[in-house]
């Protein structure tokens, strides 16, 4: 019997899209080729094919997995110290392994797993924390803030603030940057309204709810970028009230890129003064691409922005969640204030903060440097194009922003397949977060595996329909058996 692979190869796939407009594009021109400009306004208007949507889903489609618990393995009088730290090793030594093996099928989320931090492998025994500002040191000296701050300054000419102008500190994730950037605009604006699209980042809504600021959540075109037409209605209907507003550097799911110049244009438009409003930009991923890509659109303090943020663990990587959060001095100070405790002051959101993730992204900064970052993002978007096509050419619907490394396509039937790959899904449909661990290999791996769970659930659902059909005439025979 021929494989499932083998049976889905065979199968007549649908033209993809690109293929399906041209065939409309010859159709219109009475098979002469390229349209004019005129003409492939028209054909647009009337043929245009929105970003991948496929059959709409009722709901969060959400499986709870309850996490397993390993029992603290206390002394006993069953067991020598021998045994037990023997059974000690071998939980560790499996647990490695499953690591090892998640980390090989890991698709769905923006995690850099490609780093190696040997060389630091030493700093593992010391209790390094950097509580309090990054700027001052307090009476706790065991500390990394010579890190910290390189780190810090390097983000700034990354962004385009000078040294004197900036605050800012490594935070322990994205979502703490989001915590603060917000915290950071209402506390210069305590009257402000929160601005953000629908397809934000759920720890900007969190940080709303837990400032208790009034939020507009803003409807998203089909791409995932916020709707400028809606954001230019909801500060109108404001009018009167800062406006606090979050800029996604990259949506979380389709990796949608908000326009920030867009975004002044309507605040300018609405009668909104420089004063008036606070812009957070959440770049968690994306935000640490977007200066690597050529004639993309920047984001600079040049521009009045406020504040943006970035995940460290994303896409530089790092063996612990991680963030980096700038914001300008003359902000900050509205809520920074002096910790005689520390001997030091603290505008941060957590105080005690991790010593070891400055040293991490230090290192990777300093052994790749900018144009060492420049080529994982270059590969990376490449590498996303070519999944698409390998997708599309497998029959598998895809969306791809032009800038983004997040492929976006149907989500697959089997939750086995879903949990193996680590995938991301939302509704009908699921994303796969090209980083610079993930090689051609590994996408030809993915696609194949992918074409095969499609093919079992297709040889299923036909035998199904096989099985009713058989049922249905069984059913039939019998009753005619007994007239």
């Amino acid at each position: 019997m021929a494989s499932p692979l083998a049976i889905a190869s065979s199968l007549p796939l649908p033209p993809a899209v690109a293929d399906s407009h041209n065939a409309h594009v010859s159709a219109a021109n009475g098979g002469k080729g390229k349209l004019s400009a005129d003409q492939a306004m028209q054909l647009n208007a009337a043929t245009a094919i929105a970003p991948y949507c496929a059959l709409g889903v009722a709901g969060p489609v959400i499986t709870h997995h309850r996490a397993s618990a390993l029992d603290v393995l206390e002394p006993c009088p069953s067991m020598s110290e021998e045994e037990r730290m023997a059974a000690v090793h071998e939980t560790l030594a499996k647990y490695t392994k499953k690591l090892a093996e998640r980390t090989n099928h890991h698709m769905g989320y923006p995690y850099n797993l490609d780093f190696d931090f040997g060389a630091l492998e030493g700093l593992n025994k010391f209790s390094i924390n950097n509580l309090g500002d990054p700027f001052i040191e307090s009476n706790y000296g065991v500390h990394s803030r010579e890190f910290e701050v390189g780190v810090l300054n390097w983000f700034a000419r990354l962004w385009e603030i000078d040294e004197q102008e900036y605050w800012g500190y490594i935070t322990n994730c994205g979502t703490e940057g989001n915590l603060h950037g917000i915290l950071v605009g209402r506390e210069n604006h305590p009257d402000g309204v929160l601005y953000a699209s629908r397809e934000t980042h759920y720890s900007v809504f969190k940080a709303a709810r837990m400032y208790r600021m009034d939020a507009e959540k803003l409807d998203t075109l089909e791409s995932g970028e916020v709707d400028y037409a809606h954001l230019a209605a909801r500060l109108a209907a404001n009018k009167g009230r800062a406006a606090i507003v979050n800029v996604n550097i990259g949506t979380t799911v389709k990796g949608a890129v908000d326009d920030l110049d867009r975004v002044l244009d309507v605040l300018a438009a609405a009668g909104y003064s420089e004063d008036q409003f606070y812009i957070h930009c959440d770049g968690a991923l994306f935000g640490m691409m977007l200066p690597f890509i050529r004639e993309a659109p920047m984001v600079t303090f040049r521009k009045p922005i406020g504040s943006v943020s970035v995940s460290g663990h994303k896409f530089v990587g790092a063996p612990v969640p991680c963030g980096v959060v700038i914001t300008r001095t003359r902000y900050v100070m509205a809520l920074s204030s002096d910790v005689e405790y520390l001997n030091s002051r603290d505008a941060t959101i957590m105080g005690s903060r991790n010593g070891h993730a400055p040293i991490y992204l230090w290192y990777t900064l300093t052994v790749k440097g900018y144009e060492g970052i420049r080529a994982d993002v270059e590969r990376c978007m490449r590498n996303a194009h070519i999944l698409k096509r390998m997708l599309e050419a497998a029959g598998v619907r895809t969306m791809l922003n032009d800038l983004s490394n997040t492929v976006v396509f149907e989500r697959p039937g089997e939750e086995a397949f879903v949990r193996k790959w680590q995938l991301a899904c939302e509704g009908d449909i699921a994303h796969v977060v090209v980083m610079p661990n993930i090689t051609l290999d590994k996408l030809d791996e993915f696609v194949a595996d992918l074409v095969n769970s499609r093919a079992r659930l297709a040889i299923s659902s036909a035998k199904r329909i096989a099985c009713d059909a058989r049922a249905a005439e069984a059913s039939e025979a019998s009753d005619g058996e007994c007239c």
